[in-house]
């Protein structure tokens, strides 16, 4: 990795977030009830792929216990479900729910108006490379936050 990468990137990501954001609006002025840490949690949910409380605490750099009354609320409000898992039915996954992932996309910090915009700026194929970049730099980040709170877990 060069140098240049990592200004190109430090130049790009603030462009495209200046450019996609929205303000911040407070989790009683929705119709989704939810605040910015509500949707932090919903965003690293999905309809099909269950993760496990723990997991998810872990990737959040929360306890347990701080996640259980969100996660409970989240539930509550019907925005996630939880599962027992096929292979070990003591533990329990979560899932995002259909109405879930509307709150999620209706309280996203971007603007779908403005996301929507910014891809209309690109043909077929150029948006299909930028989704593409997007995804590769997401799974790198997952995977950079995953060994980072492995080695924070070992140094306890």
């Amino acid at each position: 990795m060069t140098t240049s990468a990592v200004e190109l990137m430090q130049r790009y990501y603030p462009q495209i977030y200046l450019a996609c954001h929205k303000r911040h609006i407070r989790a009683s002025s929705t119709a989704y009830r939810l605040s910015a840490r509500d949707s932090s949690i919903l965003v690293h949910l999905n309809e099909t792929v269950p993760v496990t409380p723990t997991e998810l605490a872990a990737h959040l750099s929360v306890r347990g216990s701080t996640l259980s009354a969100a996660i409970h609320r989240l539930e509550q409000l019907g925005y996630l479900q939880r599962k027992k898992m096929p292979q070990d039915r003591r533990l329990v996954a979560l899932t995002l729910t259909p109405q879930g992932a509307k709150a999620m996309t209706e309280t996203s910090v971007l603007d779908a108006g403005r996301v929507g915009a910014v891809l209309a700026r690109l043909n077929r194929n150029e948006q299909k490379r930028a989704l593409e970049g997007l995804a590769l730099l997401a799974k790198a980040s997952r995977q950079t936050m995953s060994k980072a709170d492995t080695k924070e877990s070992l140094k306890c």
